[in-house]
């Protein structure tokens, strides 16, 4: 999951999640990158803070070799809702790395 970056939520945002809030919320991207079917979500609860999230991603396709999908990421963090969106590629190793 460190291949996520911290995931695509926005930086300020993020750092208001606990260690393991941010661990739920990126696994929850690393779910719907790997695994989850277009148009289903894999929501994430915190365990403190009341934080809260579901993510979701697109249609996967080819760059090169890589598989990559877009995906977008909802949560609710200390009562302000966030999002990000972006996408990741594939790596051979199993990890995904969000493109810039």
């Amino acid at each position: 999951m460190s291949a996520l970056n911290g995931g695509i939520l926005p930086q300020g945002a993020a750092s208001g999640l606990s260690k393991p809030d941010k661990l739920r919320a990126l696994e929850a991207e690393y779910q719907a990158l790997e695994k989850t079917p277009l148009g289903q979500k894999v929501a994430w609860t915190g365990q403190t803070g009341g934080a809260a999230g579901e993510v979701s991603a697109g249609t996967p396709y080819q760059v090169g070799q890589q598989n990559c999908r877009q995906y977008t990421h909802k949560a609710m963090i200390k009562g302000t809702p966030v999002t990000g969106q972006g996408a990741a590629c594939r790596n051979q190793d199993g990890s995904w790395t969000p493109l810039s």
